[in-house]
């Protein structure tokens, strides 16, 4: 029908999934705790934002960011709690890539611990995380991988993250699709029909939207994030993820504030797939 007009986890194919992150452990002291510029070393604490500072953004957004990024895993300060918390792993979509309390049967330990069904030891190409490191990260999980609150907190419901992101090129199907909001989802109000995929294309001058089938899931360890699962791989082209609100479904926060007021669409976010030959 047509309609008018890893090392999380997410590596499929076994090349990739090896070449995931090639950070080498750099600006990490030999108690895996960040070196210091001048006050001595800053000690690695058992928090998210401390991991992001001192893990995921010198070492593992390396490779991990922007549409290039392997399997579309993206590490970077803006996307990288709503890609790993609650996420399955496309490796092993029996495991979550971070299970909140659960260290032991989360994806991201068993990479940097090494002891994953597949793939290699991460950080790829360069010595493994320090011992001290990797315990901070366990840590974190035990403790519930929680979010740290802003400081100031975001008034407006809105979309706050998405990846892919808007406008980007991304050089292999990415095994998700993930938004990140503002708020917390109430997600009694999502379902699959809240989001639609669609392939664009031109045919005698016509817009055509051919649509992709797609699972949605609200993350339980991760309400304010909903993961977009194609049913299919998506060949190359130019997609558009849509939100469709109608009468008791659709985007809506813990408090009744809607993504979109009354019946109607608005896009969270349009890429475009162009594979490596």
């Amino acid at each position: 029908m047509r309609l008018r007009s890893s090392w999380l986890g997410l590596a499929v194919p076994v090349a990739l999934s090896l070449g995931a992150c090639a950070g080498s452990g750099a600006g990490l002291d030999s108690n895996g705790r960040p070196i210091g510029t001048g006050g001595g070393p800053v000690p690695l604490t058992a928090s998210f934002q401390s991991i992001q500072d001192n893990v995921f953004t010198p070492i593992c957004s390396v490779c991990h960011a922007g549409g290039a990024a392997p399997e579309g895993l993206r590490l970077d300060a803006v996307n990288s709690y709503a890609m790993i918390v609650g996420v399955p792993s496309a490796e092993q979509s029996s495991i979550l890539r971070i299970k909140p309390g659960d260290p032991d049967n989360s994806y991201l330990v068993q990479k940097i611990e090494g002891h994953a069904a597949v793939g290699a030891q991460m950080p790829f190409g360069g010595p493994p995380l320090p011992a001290a490191t990797i315990a901070v990260i366990r840590q974190w999980v035990t403790d519930g991988a929680q979010r740290a609150v802003a400081a100031a907190t975001v008034a407006a419901f809105q979309v706050a993250s998405a990846a892919p992101a808007r406008g980007e090129v991304v050089l292999e199907s990415p095994p998700h699709i993930v938004i990140g909001f503002s708020h917390e989802l109430d997600a009694t109000r999502v379902g699959t029909g809240v989001a639609r995929l669609v392939r664009l294309s031109v045919s005698d001058g016509e817009s055509i939207e051919d649509p992709v089938p797609v699972s949605v899931a609200v993350p339980l360890a991760n309400p304010a994030a909903v993961v977009i699962t194609p049913r299919q791989p998506l060949v190359d082209g130019r997609y558009r993820l849509v939100a469709v609100h109608g009468p008791g479904a659709g985007f809506a926060d813990l408090g009744g504030a809607l993504l979109v007021e009354g019946s109607g669409e608005a896009v969270l976010t349009e890429f475009t797939v162009e594979s490596i030959p």
